[in-house]
């Protein structure tokens, strides 16, 4: 199928060929009809994309002090290395989609095949959409009129907020789209309209739905003509619906607007703001959060979990829902706001209109006609197969995300590895994998690796709730497999992947399993573990991980699918731990911060662990640190020895050792793929034995129990 892509590093408009995307729980397929460019929102993307580093920066100076923080901690090129992937990662465009339902994930009864519906998807001829992002659409509502429906529940959100009653004088700034239905909504509301903006044309549209128009390319003053408006009193409100880097419009806002006015901004704009401006008037001032209440919220917008209409009125759904219905109704007009067609295959012609700055909407129409085996098609075939005979080591990729581009795959290509197949769920990721690192073929279906006869090495990369999954199927298929940690998330998990794997040993099929531990590959680690191999005595382990916040919805945090920070990552340092001792874990402890009784953070905590030799091990975990301060520091102490490995860069010794410092930082992660395939090739078992895999999932479990408790 074809999809729109933005390359953030150039501002190419890219129209690729991608699979059709894997179908999720609680989602929506939709093969789309038409898809509206939101003109604002879109020339953003493309003009930042066409900007050099330089402008880059100077648009994101929040990146720029993490960039900076990073090069302090990691070095300058592993940080420019960072920021050159995430900029050559293809962004999709588009979130305004109309089309038909052709399948329904599980648990979805609110549609049905072949509903017409609108949905926040991008810009492609199949999308997957959750089904609290989806609306089903009149029967009397165009696909043309429908495809405004999501860029009209942003207009309608930000009326929400400012919350007009009859007779209410608001002004609105931006004649854009959003404006323009803004204008609409008003005075569908019964409220008296300013439009204000530079563009005569638009004004005029304006002024045909009803609105009082300023002309500031004209030289109007919109304070004086507000005042006057409303007999120097100041109107009730203002609406910015306008994107400029001036601060003009929030100062005007201010002045124009009565005591106690409310001020809601929808657009971008400075945000310079006069305290004077707002101090002796009490006025309200407020951001506008897109489609409405849902918005970011993982378990509305992700898992389906409505809100109650009764404490509720209007969600994300519900104000495409209400859009729909003043379509339907003909309370809102969209014909005249179409200035420009195309087919999607001509998108990049879409793009040059949007950066004229002539257009309003924009639509992309697809193929009614083009065939559904090439639209559905789950597979893209990018390069011929090698008649070659198959290599040792034929990778089929599970998971296409930030990591595995990243990391994984660089470490993989230098090994020499065939690679055969990519998957993703979106399809976008999985290309541009595929197309970076000479895939024969991309795809969204796992099945196509688990029969491929052509593959016999998978590397899962995937969110970690489907780790063990794929780990016991690659283990039956009789595949070598590099899990990217961890193992599994849960004992059940854990217990299905230790049946797999003791039934392949029993069958003599075994091959070779890896769990991506790279710390104990790091290059600093094996020169402290090699001063460590002739201790006569046990020793003592400090490790302080500055892990860094992420945001409590995160997928990472959610222990369904991620299992928790400990889980999906403390697991490294439990493994490192245990790399030092040579000896079994005998136990475990973890204690975590709380901000109240009930309240624990499972990504601030201690952990210690206890070996069989005599051995100690502390982990301090901390989530609550600044990014300026290195990320992870190793103490070992040992018979009047200590080593210390500064953030994997650098290594030194007191009493005894080694002093050593790389000219980049490096985890672990090259070897440990390295010695991964080697193992492969001569035969030989899997470089970290299968039980300390176990051990150290078991202790990460444990740890992950006891910081629970209150």
């Amino acid at each position: 199928m074809k999809q729109v892509l933005q390359d953030l590093s150039n501002g190419n408009t890219l129209i690729e060929d991608v699979p059709s995307p894997m179908l999720k729980p609680g989602h929506v397929k939709i093969r789309t009809h038409k898809t509206l460019v939101s003109v604002g929102t879109e020339k953003m993307l493309v003009d930042f994309g066409r900007a050099n580093l330089i402008q880059k920066a100077r648009q994101q100076p929040d990146k720029v002090r993490m960039v900076l923080d990073k090069v302090k901690t990691d070095g300058l090129v592993p940080t420019y290395e960072a920021v050159k992937n995430k900029l050559s990662q293809p962004l999709p465009m588009g979130y305004c989609n109309v089309g038909t339902v052709i399948e329904l994930g599980a648990g979805v009864t609110e549609f049905k095949i072949g509903d017409r519906v609108v949905s926040n998807g991008h810009h492609a001829e199949v999308v997957v959409v959750p089904k609290n992002l989806c609306a089903q659409v009149p029967d009397q509502v165009s696909d043309e009129a429908a495809a405004f429906t999501v860029i009209g529940a942003i207009a309608l959100q930000g009326m929400r907020i400012v919350n007009p009653t009859f007779g209410e004088t608001i002004a609105v700034f931006g004649m854009g789209i959003i404006g323009i239905l803004t204008v609409q909504l008003l005075r569908a509301n019964g409220c008296q309209v300013l439009a204000i903006d530079f563009d005569q044309d638009r004004l005029t549209l304006a002024q045909q739905y009803g609105a009082k128009t300023i002309n500031l390319a004209q030289g109007q003053d919109p304070v004086a003509i507000a005042m006057a408006h409303s007999k120097g009193v100041g109107i009730d409100g203002v609406i910015i619906a306008a994107s400029t880097t001036s601060n003009d419009p929030v100062h005007q806002a201010a002045n124009m607007c009565r005591k106690r006015g409310r001020i809601v901004l929808v657009g971008v704009v400075g945000l310079n703001l006069s305290r004077a401006d707002f101090y002796e008037k009490e006025l309200s001032f407020q951001v506008s959060c897109s489609y409405g209440p849902g918005r970011y919220d993982s378990l509305y917008e992700q898992q389906g979990q409505d809100y109650p209409i009764g404490f509720v009125r209007w969600t994300e759904q519900r104000n495409f829902e209400a859009v729909l219905q003043g379509l339907n109704t003909g309370s809102i007009h969209v014909d005249h706001l179409i200035t420009h067609r195309f087919k999607i295959d001509d998108a990049d012609k879409a793009y040059d209109a949007v950066t004229q700055g002539s257009s309003l909407g924009i639509l992309l129409e697809c193929d009614a006609n083009k065939l559904e085996e090439t639209v559905l098609s789950s597979r893209v075939v990018l390069n011929a197969p090698s008649t070659k005979a198959i290599e040792k080591v034929s990778l089929g990729l599970i998971g296409a995300g930030n990591y595995a581009s990243k990391v994984l795959l660089p470490a993989f290509a230098d090994t020499g590895v065939t690679f055969h197949s990519a998957i993703s769920s979106s399809g976008v990721s999985g290309v541009s994998a595929a197309k970076k690192f000479n895939f024969m073929q991309c795809t969204t279906d796992v099945e196509e690796i688990f029969h491929s006869k052509d593959i016999n090495t998978v590397v899962v990369a995937s969110r970690h709730d489907s780790h063990a999954n794929y780990v016991v199927r690659a283990l039956q298929a009789g595949m070598h497999v590099f899990c990217e940690k961890p193992l599994a998330i849960n004992n059940a998990q854990l217990a299905e992947v230790k049946q797999a794997y003791q039934l392949a040993e029993n069958n003599g099929t075994l091959p070779v399993l890896m769990l991506g531990f790279n710390r104990r590959f790091s290059p600093l680690s094996e020169q402290v573990a090699a001063n460590l191999h002739s201790r006569s005595e046990p020793i003592a382990i400090n490790i302080l991980v500055n892990a860094g916040a992420i945001p409590a919805d995160s997928w990472i945090q959610d222990l369904e699918s991620g299992g928790g920070r400990i889980i999906g990552e403390g697991c490294h340092f439990v493994d490192l731990c245990r790399y030092f001792v040579g000896a079994r874990i005998s136990g475990v402890h973890a204690m975590a911060l709380r901000n109240s009784k009930d309240n624990i953070c499972t990504d601030k905590l201690m952990m210690s662990l206890e070996f069989e030799d005599g051995s100690i091990a502390s982990i301090q975990y901390l989530a609550n640190g600044s990014a300026a301060f290195p990320k992870e520091r190793v103490e070992v102490f040992s018979g009047g020895s200590v080593f210390q490995i500064d953030n994997f860069r650098s290594l030194r010794s007191w009493g005894g050792g080694p002093n050593k410092r790389l000219w980049r930082q490096d985890k672990g992660q090259g070897r440990c793929v390295d010695q991964f395939v080697e193992a492969i090739k001569e035969g030989r078992s899997s470089p970290i034995a299968f039980s300390e895999m176990i051990e150290v999932t078991e202790a990460t479990f444990e740890l992950h129990k006891q910081a629970q408790k209150v």
